[in-house]
């Protein structure tokens, strides 16, 4: 090989190993000339040249100094070097006053003297730094240097053939260079599948538990080749390759994935060395393989022979040269030497173009209209421009960029007291020192995990340098800031921040490109753009040609929450304050700011990290004013990217899973990705248009709460009171410290123990509560004049939520009073009527009145409705008597605005108005039995005045009461007069997601203890009774409803006892698959604590703005009509399907089919339940279409 060859195959040992961070050790004296003697060279590199800059500039400052001392010995002025040391170093005694200038010329060159060696002595602190910096970095190269060569690359191998082999070779025989010893050994490769070599391990009994430890392994390469510690990884790579024991945990993917990371340097050496180990390993190349070996000989303009022979070696080996450009992951440039190189064996050889699959097409019969070729039809468009929207994207990406956003607190502002400005002093301070003490604690701790990986062990070091150490500080500090007095679960907190470095190292560097595409797919969502065919924002963003990225997987749990266990190790150690801040008259030595102790949670005993309190108390006096949430937290600034796979969509930077899941699980990741694309585009195109409706914040009624919040709060309109309104422990006679004393009987501690656990526990949740609040309300002010998107996803049953977890239209009440939609729609002929209707709703009143009644009673309160709109703090406060009374205050204020318009049709409202099902669960249980009964209950059926099943189950609780206690059952007794709507409501209405009469029971206990008049001695026996009546009552009324659900819940207890999970797939095509497996305990050991924790074995068609909150639909007043008769359509169009047949013959081919289990006993069980569909009724489904409060 051509010396200019071997230099490109070693450069690896050149490559830098530390990432970029704080300073290190300063060098020796004198040791920077040495080094700077030798770089004189014409052809530096620029930063090279950058850095004699910087040592000019120093030799010109001596020059200046010598000049000073020139004009002190000519007496031109009282310029003197001992005042320009005065002026760096203040303690040496300060300056001395001047003598008296002389007269004229004298004087003024005195003057003109003094400023100028005050820029003198300027300059010279600046260059002092600049060598301080230069002098570190030189050490840094040292210390790097001299660590790499620690790093082993030649392999040890472990047959002696090979070994000798490569012996031979590398004492440089001129006939066997490295391309020759690459042919042969491609040609002496074992013949056999690569992937079955990969894969055997897991198929082989007790082997398949290391396959947590294969996930880590490979997860530590991928950090190595994405951080630039490739020599690291084959360091590490040649360690467990030289043990046989350690070798069984390589795969193929692991080689590959080294040997890609040599090719893309051009280092040929080291790939070959790779290559050996893979012979060594019984292992076969593959398609990535001879890509990285074919791609390094592109680099390095490799010989056309050579080449050639490896191409008829691939050949031989049964793989297709096509399949290099068509099966294997490549970015252009990888792309274009791969070809190179191919070209130089075969010149007239054309790469093959990317497949273009065949427009894929949802196959669903639900679906056919949507996706059915329709250009009359086309997307709804937003309210803004696409200037504005561009800029709107602007904003996002400076978000996701930065990861962070820091929002002003909605907090009372404190009087800024000598006591709050000297705490916020005191914190300031406090945190610079912490900065400086976790960069030392950051950069001892590489040099730990380093020393570790250099012996061939699995370490943090990559992980730890996937950010720099300025970001891990801030990360730190923002925990710090943020945990709670209370304390966390030191596994909750170390999970918590390896998620948190995770993700925001998977933010990508193609700004650029995403700017361009999205520019171009805003031309279907702005007010002034056309696009050339009506279609989808799916199917726009993907004709755009948007290559989409691979998919990271998730590192295994263990590596999170190790690495999490680590950073809040180095918080530990890091945050320390004077102990004076604690105790006043204490020495001022340093104590920790963070301490770690055992309590109990629900029964276990859990590590926690609890700050002083001493450091709580100083954050509650100085009262800052400010929140950071994570970028991913808060709503976005611009329509989110269109959802097109079960991993792409929703933010611009920040990977997001369609599907959430259990932290660890992904069997239900794994179970989208195996699905056809074209069956998931249902559930994709619904999450994106749910997330592409624009909202803004109702003005109004946030700073009314907010007038409560700062206040007092008001838990009655669900306005959390401050920590000052919490109960406080007990004094007097039930003082926790009377406990103590030996005259207090035991039964009088018990009490007293009670008392204060009861307070603590009221204290605790009221702090939960208005920690919650605070959160919302601050970003609800921080958007308060902007537009902004609710991205979407689903959880594992496919039920949509906003990724936003502290704002949005899920919450409470509250939350739903603070949104409105951006873009307004005229109300047009009835849209003040559905206001109107929308308001009684939201007062609880008028339930089984018809829509006429409703809109009535409206009218008969418009005075209240007017008062409370226009004093709602100082009127007759009729709104807080609704059941919802901030929604019902917005309302308020919606329809008094539109009854004053001059023309109410055209009033463009942009209040949301909603829809809800009666008790949807049971809508569908009924329409699947074709239970007439049941639906006439739930009003599927027409009729002219509204059912109420709640209120039916409790008529019919009543009747069994009277009968029993006509019998002189004595619980039913007691409950005469008590049962009502409201008790038996949520157990009715959970009973259909599989409530037990257990969950029954204390939901019923719930609702009756917050009875004053009922008897509390009899609540456990009368919620036991009761909700055995409740039970009976749904069995009776209906009767096919619960056979269904029998069938279902036997079908999925005998698919737990064959051993699998419970897996079906909606009528939509969304394969769902039951979270519920069985966990392997994961232990880390060492540091502050052992920590054990489990992991998974594994409409816009119609042009509506529409959002879901579950069975909950909103819309514009104007559209209410158009979105009952969708929502009906759909229910008959949906349950039209055989739905209960298509999940039985799902569940036998899934679960029976297998003829090495067909004999088992629980299989044929299965089997035969599954066999047995329920029979349905004679109810007729289209008259749904015609229920006017199906939905209402």
């Amino acid at each position: 090989m051509s010396a200019v060859r071997w230099g490109r195959g070693a450069a690896g040992f050149g490559r830098a190993l530390w990432p970029a961070g704080s300073p290190g050790l300063l060098a020796e004296e004198g040791a920077l000339g040495g080094v700077w003697s030798r770089k004189r060279s014409s052809t530096a590199s620029p930063c090279e040249q950058d850095r004699r800059k910087d040592w000019g500039h120093a030799e010109l400052l001596e020059v200046l100094k010598a000049r000073v001392r020139q004009l002190q010995a000519e007496g031109v002025a009282e310029v003197t070097v001992k005042r320009v040391a005065v002026a760096r170093a203040p303690e040496a005694g300060g300056a001395q006053p001047p003598r008296q200038a002389q007269a004229g010329a004298k004087g003024a060159a005195a003057t003109l003297s003094s400023r100028w060696a005050q820029k003198l002595d300027s300059d010279q602190q600046l260059m002092e730094k600049r060598k301080q910096r230069l002098e570190g970095k030189l050490q840094e190269r040292v210390e790097k240097g001299a660590w790499q060569k620690q790093l082993r690359l030649e392999p040890r191998l472990l047959s002696r053939k090979l070994a000798s082999q490569l012996q031979h070779w590398e004492q440089g025989a001129p006939r066997s260079p490295w391309e020759e010893q690459l042919a042969q050994l491609l040609q002496e490769a074992p013949h056999r599948l690569s992937s079955e070599a990969a894969a055997a391990p897991a198929d082989r009994g007790p082997e398949s538990r290391l396959e947590g430890q294969r996930q880590r392994l490979l997860s530590f390469f991928e950090c190595c080749l994405l951080t630039g510690h490739l020599p690291l990884a084959h360091h590490v790579l040649v360690t467990h390759h030289s043990k046989s024991q350690q070798q069984r945990l390589l795969t193929l993917s692991m080689y590959n994935m080294v040997m890609l990371g040599w090719a893309r340097q051009g280092s040929f050496k080291e790939l070959t060395y790779v290559f050996f180990m893979l012979k060594d390993a019984g292992l076969a190349p593959d398609l990535q393989s001879y890509a990285a070996a074919l791609q390094c000989m592109g680099r390095l303009d490799q010989d056309a022979g050579t080449i050639r022979r490896c191409l008829k070696q691939m050949a031989q080996d049964g793989l297709q040269l096509q399949g290099l450009f068509t099966a294997v992951p490549l970015s252009a440039e990888e792309r274009a030497e791969l070809l190179r190189a191919v070209r130089k064996a075969k010149p007239t050889f054309t790469p093959p173009r990317l497949p273009v699959p065949p427009p894929q097409v949802n196959t669903s019969p639900l679906l056919r209209e949507i996706y059915a070729k329709d250009p009359a039809v086309s997307y709804p468009r937003l309210h803004l421009s696409l200037k504005e929207l561009q800029g709107l994207f602007q904003q996002q990406l400076r978000v996701e960029m930065a990861t962070t956003i820091t929002v002003e607190s909605v907090e009372k502002v404190p009087l800024l007291t000598k006591e709050v400005l000297h705490a916020r002093k005191t914190l300031a301070g406090l945190r610079t020192r912490w900065r400086t003490a976790l960069y030392r604690e950051l950069q001892e701790t590489k040099e730990s995990e380093a020393h570790a990986a250099r012996e061939g062990r699995l370490s943090l070091f990559p992980y730890l340098c996937l950010l720099s150490e300025k970001e891990i500080v801030r990360v730190l500090l923002q925990t710090l800031q943020a945990l709670p007095a209370q304390g966390e679960s030191l596994l909750f907190l170390a999970h918590e921040l390896g998620l948190r470095v995770f993700k925001r190292k998977q933010l990508r560097n193609e700004v650029q490109e995403l700017e361009q595409r999205y520019s171009k797919y805003l031309h279907l969502l702005a007010s002034d753009t056309q696009v050339a065919e009506p279609c989808l924002p799916r199917q726009h963003w993907e004709a755009l040609g948007v290559p989409e990225a691979p998919h990271e997987q998730p590192w295994p749990m263990s590596v999170v929450v190790q690495l999490g266990k680590q950073l809040a190790e180095v918080l530990v150690r890091a945050a320390q304050m004077p102990s004076s801040l604690a105790a006043p008259r204490s020495p001022g030595t340093l104590i920790p700011v963070l301490y770690h102790v055992y309590s109990f949670r629900s029964f276990r005993q859990i590590g926690i990290l609890k700050p002083h309190p001493a450091f709580t108390q100083l954050l509650e006096t100085a009262a800052e004013r400010t929140l950071t949430f994570e970028s991913t937290d808060v709503p976005m600034l611009c329509p989110p990217l269109p959802w097109t796979s079960p991993h792409s969509g929703a933010f611009l930077l920040s990977p997001t899973k369609m599907m959430r899941s259990v932290e660890g699980s992904q069997q239900h990741q794994l179970l989208l990705e195996r699905c056809p694309p074209a069956e998931l585009h249902g559930a994709l195109d619904a999450l994106t248009q749910l997330g592409n409706c624009a909202w803004r914040v109702n003005g109004r009624v946030l700073d009314l709460v907010l007038e409560l919040f700062t206040d007092k709060g008001c838990p009655r309109l669900g306005v959390p009171a401050p920590p000052s309104e919490a109960p406080r422990p007990p004094e007097g006679r039930q003082a926790p410290k009377r406990c103590l004393l030996p005259e207090v009987s035991p039964a009088e501690k018990a009490e007293m123990r009670r008392e204060l656990a009861r307070r603590l526990k009221v204290a605790r949740e009221m702090q939960s509560l208005r920690a919650d609040a605070l959160y919302r309300l601050s970003l609800a002010q921080h958007l308060r004049h902007r537009v902004f998107w609710l991205p979407h996803n689903m959880d594992f049953r496919g039920r949509t939520y906003p990724c936003s977890p502290h704002f949005n239209h899920l919450g409470s009440d509250l939350a739903r009073a603070l949104l409105e939609f951006a873009q307004g729609r005229p109300l047009g002929p009835h849209g003040l009527n559905w206001l109107k209707i929308h308001l009684v709703n939201l007062t609880g009143l008028k339930k089984r009145e018809s829509l006429q009644a409703r809109r009535d009673y409206a009218d008969e309160l418009m005075e209240d409705i007017l008062d409370s709109a226009d004093r709602p703090m100082t009127g007759r406060k009729w709104w807080m008597e609704a059941d919802e009374p901030w929604q019902a205050l917005a309302c308020c204020m919606e329809v008094a605005r539109a009854v004053r318009a001059p023309d109410p049709t055209a009033y463009v409202s942009h209040f949301p108005v909603h829809q809800d099902g009666s008790c949807n669960g049971l809508q569908h249980y009924a329409a699947l039995g074709r239970d007439s009964v049941g639906a006439a209950s739930v009003n599927l059926l027409p009729s002219d005045l509204p059912q109420d099943v709640y209120s039916e189950v409790a008529a019919q609780v009543e009747v069994f009461r009277r009968q029993d206690a006509e019998q002189g059952v004595q619980v039913a007794q007691v409950l005469e007069g008590f049962i009502s709507r409201k008790v038996v409501k949520q157990t009715v209405m959970t009973v259909v997601y599989g409530v037990t009469r257990y969950g029954g029971r204390l939901q019923i206990e719930k609702r009756l203890r917050e009875i004053h008049d009922f008897p509390q001695d009899f609540v456990w026996e009368a919620s036991h009774y009761l909700v055995r009546q409740v039970f009976n009552s749904l069995q009776e009324m209906f009767s096919g409803t619960r056979s269904i659900q029998r069938w279902l819940t036997e079908s999925a207890r005998l698919i737990s006892h064959t051993g699998s999970a419970v897996e079906w797939v909606t009528p939509l095509g969304i394969p769902i698959i039951q979270p519920y497996h069985r966990d392997s305990k994961v232990m880390i050991k060492g540091g502050l604590q052992s920590l054990t924790f489990s992991s998974s074995v594994d409409t816009s068609q119609k042009g509506l703005t529409f959002v879901s909150v579950h069975d909950c639909f909103w819309t514009h007043a104007a559209d209410v009509a158009v979105m009952n008769q969708v929502c009906r359509e759909q229910f008959v169009r949906l349950h039209s399907q055989p739905i209960l047949h298509n999940l039985s013959r799902f569940l036998i081919e899934r679960f029976c089919s297998d003829p090495r289990t067909s004999k088992s006993i629980w299989v044929s069980r299965l089997t035969d339940t599954l066999l047995s569909v329920p029979k349905t009724g004679t109810f007729n489904l289209e008259q749904v279409k015609h229920s006017t409060y199906f939905f209402s």
